[in-house]
Order: C-alpha cells, then sequence, then structure tokens
C-alpha cells in the first residue's frame, strides 16, 4: 500500500481552536475582572462596615463613659451631702452638749451654794445650843461653887 497522503484539514481547526483559546481567555479574562472586582467590593465593604462600626461604637463609648461620670458625680454629690448633714447633726449635738454643760454647772453651783447656806445655818445653830449648853454647865457648875476654868 502506498503511503497515505495527509490532508490539510488544520487551517480550519487551527482557527478554530485559535478562536476557542481566545473565548477560554476571554471567558477566563472576565471572570478573573469578576473575581478581583468582587474581591475589591468585599474589601470596599469591609472597610465601610469597619468605618461604621467604629462611627457607632464612638459615640456608644463616650456615651458610657459619659453615664459613669455621671454616676460618679451623683455618688460624690450624694457622700458630700451625708456629710454635711452629719456635719449639721455634729454641730446641733454639741450645741446641746454645750447647753447641758451650762445647765449641770447652774445645777451644781446652785446645790453647791444651797448646801453651803444650810450648813451655815446648822453652824449657826450649833454654835447656839453649845453655847447655851456651855451657859448650862457654867451655871450648874457655878452652883456647886467651882469654877469651869479650873476645871
Amino acid at each position: 500500500m502506498p503511503p497515505k497522503k495527509k490532508t490539510k484539514k488544520t487551517p480550519k481547526k487551527k482557527t478554530a481552536e485559535k478562536e476557542n483559546d481566545l473565548e477560554e481567555k476571554y471567558r477566563h479574562s472576565v471572570l478573573d475582572i469578576a473575581v478581583l472586582q468582587d474581591h475589591i467590593l468585599s474589601r470596599q465593604y469591609k472597610t465601610m462596615q469597619t468605618e461604621l462600626t467604629s462611627k457607632v461604637e464612638r459615640p456608644e463609648k463616650e456615651a458610657s463613659q459619659l453615664k459613669e461620670e455621671l454616676e460618679l458625680s451623683k455618688e460624690k454629690q450624694k457622700r458630700e451631702q451625708v456629710e454635711q448633714e452629719k456635719d449639721a447633726i455634729i454641730v446641733g449635738l454639741q450645741h446641746k452638749l454645750d447647753n447641758l454643760e451650762t445647765d449641770y454647772e447652774k445645777i451644781l453651783i446652785e446645790t453647791l451654794d444651797s448646801l453651803t447656806s444650810q450648813l451655815s445655818v446648822a453652824r449657826r445653830g450649833w454654835e447656839d445650843k453649845s453655847t447655851a449648853l456651855h451657859q448650862n454647865y457654867k451655871e450648874l457648875l457655878a452652883e456647886f461653887g467651882l469654877k469651869a476654868l479650873d476645871i
């Protein structure tokens, strides 16, 4: 058998293959572009989401910080008010104590003065009695003929 002759059908196949390759490259490029665009959009979305989250969190942090400051201020004000009330009570009690001290001092002085005057009256009474008794005894001794100075 004689050798077969090669027929040239390749030009159609080559151009078809080239077109297929080109279409395949085009589709691949389109997919790459879509993936890149999607990547860019997702990156932009994440960036925007991060920015919005920080914009939302910042006022929330400020609000919580201001609430804490307000609570601390209220507590401080309450403590100061309680302290002022205690100081007022202490001043009132000190005033009452001073008044009681003055009253007790007056009572003590009056009692001592009264006791002194009662003792003075009692002393005068004892002196009068003792003088009368001495006089009686002198008279009795004189009746018996004795002198009080001799005894």
